[in-house]
């Protein structure tokens, strides 16, 4: 500190802390110089008067010679000389592969300007809204952990310049944002950038300066509509699922009270000043932007190929060099005393040179620990093979034999015991496999390094004692079992634990030949880790190409900052340096994030040759070089830089030069090198003569790169990048270059390819993996003519390059990196640098970057994952989000797919500190991210969809389809139930006035008591006592009522016998009954507006209703909701005098008006059917035949009571066939989830009826629970035909989720069934007891989608599983139409359900009179074939299949299967969706997807998903459910809601409400947790 000026020990310990901090901000480049100084000037500002000649200033720094174009100087950093807390602060370092190799002011510069280009094209974009309780980032010293394991803070960031941030502070600013300013104010909902809750009041005033998104938010955003709002149907609590309520329509209802002149009119009428619907605008603004590269698209209707296939651009670049040429490396040089074998060059040192010192170690503060001599190192080793060989096991059964494979499992911070672990094995002759310490049972990688132990058959683990110790254990002491691993047996190999040998033992030191020597571990793209075998002669001959290529002498000193384990660390670091008798300085990773200066220090004291070095060291010593001022470098005659071909490395070199160059470092000694852990080392650069010039770099085209070619950049500077040579191939070594993928073509000369090399100093194989091998360690180049060019076998390096002039290797990437998007190639590698080049980087960690590609529909996406700093805001992330997507966009010519930031510390590590590239892939494809920030660019990356489906003009009658359909042998989609006979009586009235009716039927209400363990009767009622009361009620509504006959009058009651007395006691006085569900009590706000919508629009005359709920409907809690003071007259049924009514009405004919209907529809529609005395009549026949209900049987009804074949079978269907009914209101199921089961058990039912929610309950309370219920004595073996009434699709997965779980209770898999019905028949289909089991057939989706009917075979892909939805009753005729030209259909066509029937609904009840309604939908004919017959619009789309199972008559059985509602399916690219197929793979996509739902909102695909899990996996499920759409339906996702269970609206019959959820959302309703606008 005391070049800083001043004396700052004086100062209290918080205030040196945060200087301490704020160095090494700065150090690490996170910090410009400029706001260091004001940061510190701050801090010191109240102690500059104690401070005695305090100077703030900081001294001149010295400018790098890369960096000539930026005028800031470049950050400088504390060394180890700096206070402790600045120390402290500093051991927190993090390293890792990731670092300042991507750092090069030339590609800051281009990256900026490419930038600055989108100032004026691009929209501002929608940011996600957040709700303000998930994520919320705890302070940084109580949220952030000190980071220990990855490079980050300490990577110099790309310097700020005040002037391009200014522009780029504009860059997403559309130019609207200077039009109409003053609308700022005036707006309030509409913020894009606020992320509150959206329940909560919003009271504080609006910021004055909001981010350009917002403002242009509130631009788009219109006029508050001052029209009342739909009740807000969402806030039930989650547990009422089961029995949610029916929703009020929200702007679609059938009254016309909502007044839609003052709506806008935005897709159906929906508000639209709302925050969402502004952003999807947004949305919409930015999609309409034309992708690049444009596109020719096609569709063929039939065609089994979905994708689009790009045709080739006629200005792509192509190779036009000569076909490459084989190099040849230098020969390898015959040297008279070279040893026969390594182990024998440590016998002649260890013999003749004992004192020589072979290895020096480092304690964690930079200074040496101990010296291992050649003597020391040889005698150690010498213990540990006689040990190895003789002590372990007896001696008739060692442990060990010769080639037995062995885990060596040491810190990298413990060298010397790896040495002697390594040449121990190589003298006992057992092969020795280095891996990482395992940290925990569920380390990153783990479970790979599992896979190559099991391949390589390791069971024996040599490790230090110290090294045990730190192991994870079992409670009982014992090393945990990793996940993956093998058994494993522990050896500590302290010299303490080691026996002497005895004098007459020598080990057996062989010539070295093929056998293995030693695996080195690698890791693939995947993840999977392999063991590549190095034989004894390779390693060898490496060894010796080694020492020739480096001029490696006797004597000499190298330090080595590399892992000693693997790669470059341990073959020059322990193999060559041994064998040429060299004193090795090894300087661990702990070291260097102690002490970066360490390694510089070494060599300055032991006056080194060689040192061994990455990138990262290089920019760690330049950045804490400026406490060293007596360094002195001029003994280095080699600085070997290990990752020297990644081409970001240049830079790095530059810099490091540039510092130390005044300490006598010379230029010539930097000699990036090449490696490849099959090939080992491939090539590396000789040091130059001194003041020889240095070799030229290649300024390469980027585009040119992405297709494979080499061209000198000469046009977009923005897009180049400069490559140094990696000089010379091994001596020794034959290299060519081969195309990368296909065959091994050699590539031209200017032509990009994968290195190949044959040498002796290679790997051998991938160990135990015969077949891997032959494809990587014996490739064969052939020319163009395909033709071998020589027999010899090449290995695979993994590496991408060419040979440039004079021979030189020039490597552009690697393969593992590389990620092919639209047949271009990309390396990750570049993709960083971009991402940090784009400034401020404050938003992330500079190391913390992974860049990965995911297959999703039928190409690579690319996807970057970064770590985001505790104290970067929304607004700034997603600002920088937008940027890189920018960036990226303009200099690779590319989209992203997904960009995420994760909090700090949460990507999974490598052992060294690098981002585990496989394991975040694996996260993120897993759900097991946890972002804090995504965003998800599926619009601008995906370019291969097919173009969408123009639907033809019809030039083709109806009528001449028909024909076609005829000559093509398709028959026409129609079918019939038998026939319904005469039906007796239609007067429903005299079936409950009839005598012989009075003693049968009974209906009894069951209800649970808490007493016993049967289930009471709560009351039973025959057609007698059922007479006696509805009588009473007649008379109560002659006398009070003041009604006219025909005037309609509410029944609101519980579902009871109340609710049929009632019934019939409005048919006995000639008016007109409509049932209504009763409010919830305890959620009148949600549930009353229905009611009162009801009662309004059917203009009830009167309600009749119990004494509680009149009491409700008139309190205080109500009146909040609606209007109290209006109600008809309510009249109260609990206490009625004994009274007759002086008459009982009987209608004059039977198509007079008995009962309307109402009902909110899946499409949130309220509508009202009329049915008449005939229709009830007919329908109850046909039931009655269908279902055999005869006067003896009892069925069991789990429905509700208050509207369409429910309330049917409820309240008509007992009085009139006679039968006995138990009745069982769904809401029982909720205090007690058995009850219905146990009534079917206890009453032994045949027939049962239910609807879904009641099954879905008892699937998901009861499943776990067959043994307990079994054991209670609950049978189910009585029931023959449970049958699911719905009016949807039937539920496949559900019924047979039911079937499998209550088997065991003796539940037949044939009884369960469905049945269909809609608004204008409430019964059109159900499963009877005479006509053939339902029958399931499977449909091609892609097909459906085309309104075609392919059946395939199950388990077919894009199949669909589909019921048959009951056999058509008596008396209907259904026919499958196309519902526009209302022509009847083929049988492989899908249409619309047209019903003819007696039964069917009269006509929509509406107060208004909408007779063209009326008559489109209940008296409709088709455009030609039977022009006199009457047909009722089901607005269902199915299709009729005739099976070959026979019904009843003896004839073919024709099967009506329903796929969904017309009015909700989804018109995208000229397809037709159903939501549920949509919603079905979206559940499927995690495991914490508990429900969703699906709509669309001007063209965009909306999904809302219920998040079950935690809230930290919201934005996991963003691009898992952009994937699975986009893979199965092929459509793209515009946004992705995620909310809290419960949330997606259902109704009573247990059917989703979409269109509800949609308005709610739209309206800024549903407070969701996260909402992700997808690009």
């Amino acid at each position: 500190m005391a070049d800083r000026g001043g004396d700052l020990s004086a100062l209290p310990k918080e205030v040196r802390d945060q200087l301490a901090e704020l160095d090494l901000e700065l150090s690490e480049g996170d910090i410009t110089q400029k706001g260091y100084e004001k940061k510190r000037a701050k801090l010191l500002a109240s102690y500059i008067p104690h401070l005695p000649n305090a100077d703030l200033a900081l001294p001149d720094v010295q400018l790098s010679p890369g960096h000539s174009a930026d005028p800031s100087p470049s950050p400088e950093a504390p060394g180890p000389s700096t206070s402790s807390a600045s120390r402290h602060h500093r051991a927190h370092r993090s390293g890792g592969a990731r670092d300042e190799r991507y750092r090069s002011d030339i590609h800051t510069e281009a990256v900026q300007a490419a930038l600055a280009k989108h100032k004026e094209e691009k929209m501002a974009l929608p940011m996600p809204t957040k709700r303000r309780s998930a994520f919320v980032q705890s302070p940084i010293d109580t949220c952030t952990p000190p980071d220990t394991s990855s490079a980050s803070e300490d990577e110099g960031s790309l310097r700020r310049k005040a002037a391009l941030s200014a522009v780029l502070a504009q860059n997403l600013q559309s130019p609207d944002y200077w039009i109409n300013r003053s609308v700022q104010s005036s707006s309030t909902s509409s913020s894009a950038s606020s992320t509150l809750s959206h329940g909560e009041p919003k009271t504080q005033p609006q910021p004055q300066l909001q981010p350009a998104i917002s403002l242009l938010a509130d631009v788009l955003a219109h006029t508050r509509i001052e029209n009342s709002v739909p009740p807000d149907v969402t806030s039930s609590t989650p547990q009422e699922r089961g029995s949610r309520v029916d929703l009020p329509p929200a702007v679609r209802g059938m009254s016309r009270g909502q007044s839609r002149s003052s709506m806008l009119d935005t897709a159906d009428g929906v508000p639209v000043n709302s925050r969402v619907s502004t952003k999807i605008q947004q949305l919409l603004n930015t999609l309409k932007r034309p992708k690049r590269p444009p596109l020719s698209e096609f569709f063929l209707d039939d065609s089994e190929e979905i994708v689009e296939v790009p045709q080739p651009d006629p200005n792509t670049p192509k190779p036009e060099g000569r076909q490459i040429i084989p190099v040849k490396g230098e020969p390898l040089g015959v040297v008279s005393n070279w040893p026969p074998a390594l182990q024998a060059a440590l016998a002649r040192w260890g013999a003749t040179q004992a004192k020589s010192p072979a290895l020096t170690a480092l304690d964690i503060t930079g200074k040496p620990l101990y010296t291992l001599t050649y003597g020391k190192l040889w005698s150690r080793s010498l213990k540990l093979a006689y040990t190895l060989l003789n002590k372990l096991g007896t001696k008739t059964e060692p442990v060990l034999q010769p080639g037995d494979r062995v885990a060596l499992v040491y810190p990298n911070s413990d060298p010397g015991m790896f040495w002697v672990a390594f040449y121990g094995c190589l003298l006992a002759e057992v092969i020795p496999v280095p891996i990482e310490v395992p940290l925990s049972r569920q380390d990153a990688g783990s479970q790979q390094i599992g896979f190559l132990l099991g391949s390589c058959g390791v069971s024996l683990a040599l490790t230090s004692e110290v090294c045990l110790k730190g192991l994870p254990k079992t409670p009982n002491g014992e090393i945990i079992q990793f996940k993956g691993w093998p058994r494993m047996k522990w050896v500590v190999t302290d010299t303490k634990y080691l026996t002497k040998p005895s004098k007459d033992w020598q080990p057996h030191i062989p010539t070295a030949n093929t056998d293995t020597a030693y695996i080195e571990y690698k890791a693939t793209k995947e993840g999977t880790v392999m063991g590549v075998a190095v034989s004894k002669i390779s390693m060898l001959t490496h060894c010796q190409a080694l020492t020739q290529a480096c001029n490696y002498c006797e004597g000499e000193t190298l330090v080595n900052v590399l892992d000693c384990k693997k790669d470059m660390g341990l073959w020059h670091g322990v193999l060559t340096s041994v064998m040429n008798r060299i004193h090795t300085i090894a300087v661990p990773y702990a070291v260097m994030k102690a002490c970066p200066m360490s390694w510089v220090q070494r060599v300055h004291v032991h006056k080194a040759r060689v040192a061994l070095v990455k990138c990262r060291d290089l920019h760690w010593a330049m950045m804490a070089h400026k406490d060293q001022r007596d360094i002195n470098l001029s003994s280095i005659r080699m600085l070997i830089v290990a990752d020297g071909a990644n081409p970001w490395s240049v830079s790095s070199c530059d810099a490091f030069l540039n510092v130390f160059q005044s300490h006598g470092l010379k230029p010539e000694v930097i000699c990036p090198c090449a490696t490849s852990p099959e090939a080992l080392t491939v090539a590396i650069r000789r040091p130059g003569a001194r003041g020889a010039p240095l070799p030229a770099r290649a300024i390469l085209s980027m585009g040119g790169l992405s297709h494979g070619v080499i061209r000198v950049n000469t046009e977009d500077k923005n897009s180049a990048l400069t490559v140094q040579d990696v000089g010379h191939i091994m001596p020794g070594a034959l290299m060519c270059i081969v195309k990368p993928d296909g065959p091994p073509q050699l590539c031209k000369t200017d032509e990009i390819g994968e290195i190949v090399i044959n040498s002796r100093a290679g790997g051998t194989m991938y160990y135990g993996l015969p077949g891997v091998t032959k494809n990587t360690f014996e490739v064969i180049p052939v020319n163009q003519a395909g033709a071998p060019i020589a027999e010899i076998p090449f290995s695979r390096t993994g590496l991408l390059g060419f040979v440039g002039p004079g021979s030189l290797v020039f490597v552009v990437g690697k393969i593992e990196g590389l990620l092919t998007v639209s047949g271009r190639r990309h390396n990750a590698d570049d993709l960083v640098a971009t991402a940090l080049a784009v400034e401020p980087v404050k938003t992330v960690y500079r190391g913390r970057i992974a860049v990965f590609s995911v297959t999703v529909f039928y190409d690579e996406r690319i996807v970057i994952v970064a770590e985001q700093r505790p104290d970067a805001s929304e607004e700034d992330s997603f600002q920088w989000m937008s940027r890189v997507l920018q960036a990226i966009d303009s200099i690779h010519q590319v989209g992203l797919y997904c960009l995420a930031l994760v909090p700090a510390n949460t990507l999974p590590k490598t052992p060294l500190g690098g981002i585990h590239i496989c394991e975040t892939k694996q996260n993120f494809l897993e759900g097991n991210l946890h972002p804090c920030n995504i965003l998800m660019c599926p619009h601008t990356c995906v370019t291969n969809m097919p173009k969408p489906r123009q639907k033809q003009p019809v030039d083709v009658g109806p009528a001449s389809m028909l024909v076609g359909n005829l000559v093509a042998g398709k028959r026409i989609a129609q079918a019939t139930g038998r026939e319904l006979g005469v039906v007796e009586d239609q007067d429903l009235i005299r079936k409950v006035l009839n005598p012989n009716h009075h003693i049968n039927p009974r209906i009894i209400i069951t209800r649970l008591t808490m007493d016993v363990a049967l289930y009471a009767r709560v009351c039973t009622a025959t057609c007698a006592q059922l007479h006696k009361r509805a009588e009473k009620i007649t008379a109560t509504l002659m006398e009070r009522g003041g009604l006219n006959t025909g005037d309609n009058v509410v029944l609101l009651y519980p579902p009871g016998i109340d609710l049929i007395a009632a019934f019939y006691g409005c048919l006995y006085a000639g008016v007109i009954p409509v049932t209504v569900r009763p409010p919830h009590p305890q959620n009148l706000a949600a549930t009353l507006p229905t009611v009162r919508m009801i009662i309004d629009v059917s203009k009830a005359a009167c309600i009749l209703t119990t004494q509680p709920l009149m009491r409700i409907l008139r309190s205080r809690e109500a009146a909040a909701s609606v209007n109290v003071k209006t109600w008809p007259t309510i009249i109260d049924t609990d206490d009625l005098p004994r009274k007759r009514p002086p008459h009982i009405y009987k209608p004059p004919t039977a198509e007079m008006l008995a009962y309307l209907d109402f009902s909110v529809s899946t499409t949130g529609m309220l509508t009202g059917v009329k049915m008449s005395h005939a229709a009830v009549s007919t329908l109850c026949r046909s039931i009655k035949l269908q279902c055999e209900l005869y006067s003896s049987r009892q069925i069991a009804i789990c429905l509700d009571p208050y509207c369409g074949l429910g309330f049917v079978l409820w309240c008509l269907s007992s009085v009139y066939s006679g039968h006995q009914s138990i009745l069982i209101p769904p809401l029982e199921l909720e205090s007690s989830l058995p009850v219905w089961l146990s009534t079917l058990s206890q009453y032994k039912i045949r027939d049962t009826f239910c609807s879904y929610s009641v099954m879905e309950l008892c699937t998901k309370g009861l499943g776990t629970q067959t043994e307990m219920l079994k054991a209670r004595g609950l049978n189910l073996s009585c029931v023959r035909s449970c049958v699911v009434v719905a009016e949807e699709r039937p539920r496949l997965a559900l019924t047979q989720s039911f079937s499998k779980l209550f088997k065991d209770l003796g539940l037949s898999p044939r009884a369960v069934s469905t049945a269909f019905g809609s608004r204008v028949n409430l019964a059109i289909g159900l499963q009877g007891t005479a006509g053939p089991d339902p029958s399931t057939v499977y449909v091609d989706m892609k097909s459906l989608r085309h309104d075609r009917v392919r059946l395939v075979e199950r388990g077919a892909p894009q199949s669909l599983p589909l019921m048959e939805s009951g056999t058509i009753l008596p008396g209907v005729r259904v026919i499958i139409v196309n519902p526009e030209t209302r022509g009847p259909l083929g049988d492989s066509h899908l249409g619309e359900i047209w019903v003819n029937s007696p039964h069917s609904a009269s006509g929509y009840y509406t107060i208004y009179g909408e007779e063209s309604l009326q008559a489109d939908h209940f008296n409709t004919r088709l455009s030609f074939g039977e022009p006199h017959t009457l047909w009722a619009r089901t607005g269902y789309l199915g299709f009729i299949k005739r099976t070959d199972l026979l019904d009843a008559s003896g004839d073919r059985h024709d099967a009506l299967f329903v796929v969904g509602s017309l009015d909700e399916t989804l018109e995208l690219r000229g397809l037709r969706y159903h939501p549920i197929d949509i919603e079905t793979s979206v559940s499927r996509a995690h495991r914490s997807i508990a429900e969703s739902a699906v709509f669309t909102w001007t063209n965009l695909l909306v999904v809302v998903a219920e998040l079950s899990g935690s809230e930290q996996e919201a934005l996991d499920l963003v691009p898992l459910v952009t994937n699975v759409v986009l893979e199965e339906h092929h459509l793209i996702v515009g946004v992705v809601v995620i909310v809290d269970p419960g949330v997606i609206p259902i109704n009573s019959r247990g059917e989703k409400q979409r269109m509800h959820l949609r308005d709610s959302f739209l309206a800024d309703q549903l407070d969701p947790i996260y909402v992700a606008y997808n690009m």
